[in-house]
């Protein structure tokens, strides 16, 4: 039986480190003052397409329902959140909003990505504050650092200032020509540079001003590399995005470098933006930034909001590629009886560890033989007939160390030594 392009089922070892994933964004989330909900998973699509217009139905799931209304899966959090947020005005602000949970897209399927995969979101609404800006770049710094993912490199750019800059060379302030200039700096992360100017020139644009263009998307460094190589104290946003950067230094955030290729391609980001990279694989794992059109397609012109979402499977990626993942939480323990005769007081003793909060699995009737060559267990408990008549238990490590243990002791022992995993 085959599942539909794109989709996979998840087992025991994937579920296992997406939960690895979501318990320490939680924590991150709880510590910042982020309050987790999940927007609906199905929206009118009408709604959806506020974001993208009509060309959104090729990249979602979207079909009619019983009551014949065009209905959609969600393909972000971002949309239903700020719906949400715009629909309750007596909410007190600042509002900040945690979501994990799963998404559709009908996009090429890709490693790392399918077609229905997880992430994680974080968005903060309220009055116009640069400080949003600050604290969910802090976030994004700290919830990696809480991974482990310490050669993580966060790109930051500013919309304003590549517009700015388009309207100097194109000497027009066309929004459908602006728009457009973003998606081509946009695809230079993904298309060699001739392909683009080919591309773009097929559509009619000016070649040396879109190299222009390109090439100062290109640049790329701290405040003071930039400045070297540009005059950009003239450009909308620049002063702007270097008081980010040098805060965000006191922060002691220094993975962070200037990168004005980053646009994130959508019409509604409006200020500060930003992607954060495995800087060893080059694979994004999160992104986001200011996006305060969304909130006036809305009605909400009293609000500004500032986001990043991230990638679960690409993070869990870079996890398993850096080789430190250890996603359970406690090593698991093997209940063994030598025969079935005394089979029943291994199920009564691991009753009685699982209400002391010690996980632990009784093995499968089956010749003792085997079950001491079970496989994925660091201590097996053994229950000999002679020795538990005398109040004893065997324990066993996965090194193959054995020692005695009273069953009055066993609880304490076995927390003691689980407590240091």
């Amino acid at each position: 039986m085959k599942l539909p392009r794109g989709m996979k089922d998840f087992n025991f070892e994937d579920y296992s480190k997406i939960e690895h994933i979501r318990k320490k964004f939680i924590t991150t989330c709880q510590i910042f003052g982020f309050e987790l909900m999940e927007p609906s998973t199905i929206e009118f699509l009408s709604m959806l397409e506020i974001k993208s217009g009509q060309a959104i139905r090729n990249e979602i799931y979207f079909f009619r329902d019983k009551s014949n209304r065009e209905i959609a899966l969600r393909f972000d959090f971002t949309m239903g959140v700020t719906r949400h947020v715009a629909a309750n005005k007596s909410i007190k602000l600042p509002i900040k909003t945690a979501t994990f949970g799963g998404v559709w897209r009908y996009d090429e399927p890709q490693k790392n990505r399918y077609r229905f995969f997880h992430q994680w979101n974080i968005e903060i609404y309220g009055k116009p504050n640069i400080e949003h800006d600050y604290e969910v770049i802090e976030f994004i710094h700290d919830f990696f650092c809480n991974l482990g993912l310490s050669n993580v490199m966060i790109h930051i750019s500013h919309k304003k200032i590549i517009e700015s800059y388009i309207n100097e060379i194109f000497n027009s302030n066309d929004v459908e020509l602006i728009s457009d200039i973003c998606r081509a700096i946009d695809k230079t992360q993904k298309k060699k540079l001739m392909e683009i100017l080919n591309e773009y020139k097929a559509k009619g644009y000016d070649a040396n001003r879109l190299h222009k263009i390109l090439k100062f998307a290109n640049l790329c460094g701290d405040p003071m590399e930039i400045e070297k190589n540009f005059h950009v104290d003239s450009l909308d946003g620049w002063n702007e995005l270097k008081d980010l950067f040098y805060f965000l230094h006191t922060l002691n955030i220094t993975n962070i470098k200037i990168n004005f290729s980053i646009v994130r391609g959508l019409d509604y980001y409006s200020g500060i933006v930003f992607e954060v990279f495995d800087d060893t694989t080059n694979i994004a794992l999160a992104g986001g930034g200011r996006y305060d059109m969304l909130l006036k397609s809305f009605g909400r012109k009293d609000l500004t909001a500032i986001g990043v979402a991230g990638g679960v499977e690409r993070i869990v990626s870079s996890l398993d590629k850096h080789a430190i993942f250890n996603y359970l939480s406690l090593p698991r323990i093997l209940i063994v009886s030598v025969n079935n005769e005394i089979r029943k007081q291994a199920l009564i003793l691991a009753s009685k560890l699982r209400h002391e909060k010690i996980s632990v699995d009784v093995s499968e009737p089956k010749s003792f033989k085997k079950q001491l060559h079970s496989q994925n267990y660091k201590y097996m408990i053994i229950i000999a007939p002679k020795e538990f008549t005398s109040g004893f238990v065997i324990i066993k490590d996965n090194m193959n160390n054995e020692y005695k243990m009273a069953l009055s002791q066993l609880t304490s022992h076995l927390k003691m030594i689980l407590s240091r995993e």
